[in-house]
């Protein structure tokens, strides 16, 4: 098995991306998620760019990783200066990793019409910058920014500019789709040819998804020869993205046979790659080829009945081979199968025949009349599977509830006040919220939160109403879809009511019993 070296670079170029942020805790904490997938280089930014950046490099220094090495990153110096006086090239010297990527021109283009230089200078500098890095001990990636578009443009200047990094000491060549509109056909051919002029270099590519094609982009580099692939877990990146991780790793490793991460670890890629997406504060995408909620979810009847009696009809691996699971979705076009497989999750001994199963079916029936719609709620779905199959003991009841909405509504708009009991004590909780869905989670988790400490863990991530059917105006039952997460796990549960508030609360207190319930 071919090893090809994983190269991310969430922490700097997917920080770029549009509604992507990380405190300095979330860039400690994704480093030591890659590092325990077993990620080869993690690059954690620019040292000087931002405070931010720069505390991130002091403290990672501390880290104790087992796999990974921090790479920090910086541009070449500037024309006619000294890379000893240039402040980037001394901010990556003390920033305390041995590893420094570098990005450089190499399309003349950008050369003449953006650096205002010749093209001579360009590769002077390029040369100057890592002769410096490495004889001041750094290991040094070099980055041809715009690479393929320079190549397509003048390909003697593109090569021209990463063998003035080679001849300097890079330790690797990054062949960049910078603008991202290089199709895999035209990157397969070139990456051959520089494969073939610097036998031996370790040739790594870095694509960006403005048409679609990061991804095939990378894989074709790789099947040309390169050995090192960079891109960000989620596909998080400036404009439309980078080459996602999470999809280009199981192809090239699951399908197509490279070594890219310690085997034993390719199960820890959707745990990964939702923990990275939570610490991002921005949601992993549920359509996300193998770890997204959707990846492998079947709601057709047939297809449904399908996977249940042979998985590689509707599957192209097992979800279990890279840590997902399968989803069958409940719904109107849904069959018995997928009820039974919905059912055989909480008891397995169950056949389709069963009485069980024609009970639960006619309950789904009765509820689903009523409004309800379990094909997003998995949550509510098996909850009421266990009511039905005798199968639930609920964690706590309700005494009674209370919400008042004040106005005018500036600051905290909402007040409640509930009263639970678990195991025969009683406990009372008031809360103010923004809104009265928040006062009332706020009030509930506050009065359960003496029993079940662990409730902490669990937030909550979305909230969804919709009117079913306008005729009653404001009386109008209304359905209440929530999400919610403990940082690795999103469940989804349901509420209907002609009351707002009541469905909040059915759907509020289903998420926490399903909660609660695979953590005890």
């Amino acid at each position: 098995m071919t090893k090809i070296k994983i190269f991310d670079s969430t922490l700097r170029d997917g920080a770029q991306g549009e509604g992507v942020s990380f405190s300095v805790e979330d860039k400690l904490a994704v480093v030591q998620y890659l590092d325990a997938l077993g990620v080869d280089y993690i690059e954690g930014g620019n040292p000087t760019s931002n405070p931010k950046d720069c505390e991130f490099f002091e403290r990672a220094c501390s880290l104790e990783l087992k796999h990974a090495k921090i790479v920090s990153f910086t541009s070449t110096h500037k024309i006619g200066g000294d890379p000893k006086q240039d402040p980037s090239l001394t901010a990556v010297l003390e920033a305390n990793t041995a590893y420094v990527s570098v990005f450089g021109k190499s399309w003349d283009m950008q050369v003449t019409d953006i650096l205002n230089a010749k093209l001579e200078q360009n590769l002077e500098i390029i040369e100057s910058t890592v002769s410096y890095l490495t004889k001041n001990g750094k290991t040094v990636f070099f980055d041809a920014e715009h690479f393929f578009d320079g190549y397509k443009a003048n390909p003697g200047y593109a090569m021209d500019s990463i063998r003035s990094a080679h001849k300097a000491g890079a330790k690797a060549l990054i062949l960049c789709d910078t603008n991202g509109a290089s199709f895999p056909f035209e990157i397969e051919p070139i990456v051959a040819e520089v494969v073939k002029a610097f036998p031996g270099v370790e040739i790594g590519i870095h694509t960006h998804n403005d048409i679609g094609m990061a991804v095939a982009g990378g894989v074709a580099a790789v099947r040309s020869g390169a050995t090192h692939i960079q891109g960000t877990f989620g596909g998080f990146g400036e404009r439309c993205g980078n080459m996602d991780l999470c999809t280009a790793i199981p192809n090239l490793q699951l399908k197509l046979g490279y070594d890219c991460i310690p085997a034993g670890n390719i199960e820890m890629l959707t745990d990964t790659a939702r923990s990275v997406a939570e610490a991002a504060n921005i949601g992993l995408d549920p359509r996300t080829p193998y770890v997204g909620t959707s990846a492998f979810a079947h709601k057709g009847g047939m297809h449904s009945d399908a996977v249940i009696k042979k998985s590689s009809s509707y599957e192209h691996i097992p979800p279990e081979a890279v840590g997902n699971s399968r989803r069958v979705l409940m719904s109107e076009v849904a069959g018995r199968s997928a009820i039974l497989l919905a059912l055989k999750n909480v008891d397995p001994s169950i056949d389709r025949g069963s009485e069980q199963t024609r009970r639960v079916l006619e309950k789904l029936k009765e509820m689903e009349h009523n409004g309800y719609e379990f094909e997003g709620a998995e949550g509510s779905l098996e909850m009421l599977i266990r009511k039905e199959l005798g199968r639930f003991t609920p964690h706590f009841g309700l005494d009674k509830f209370n919400v008042v909405v004040n106005e005018p509504s500036e600051g905290k708009s909402s007040i409640a006040a509930v009263k639970i009991y678990v195991d025969g004590e009683h406990e009372m909780s008031a809360a103010e919220g923004d809104g009265p869905v928040n006062a009332l989670d706020t009030a509930i988790r506050r009065a359960l939160g003496v029993f079940y400490p662990e409730l902490k863990k669990m937030s909550l991530a979305d909230y969804k109403v919709r009117v079913l059917g306008s005729n009653d105006g404001t009386a109008s039952k209304v359905r209440v879809l929530i999400t919610s997460t403990n940082g690795k796990k999103t469940w989804r549960t349901v509420g209907v009511s002609t009351d707002i508030i009541d469905a909040s609360w059915k759907a509020l207190t289903d998420s926490i019993e399903y909660f609660l319930s695979t953590v005890r």
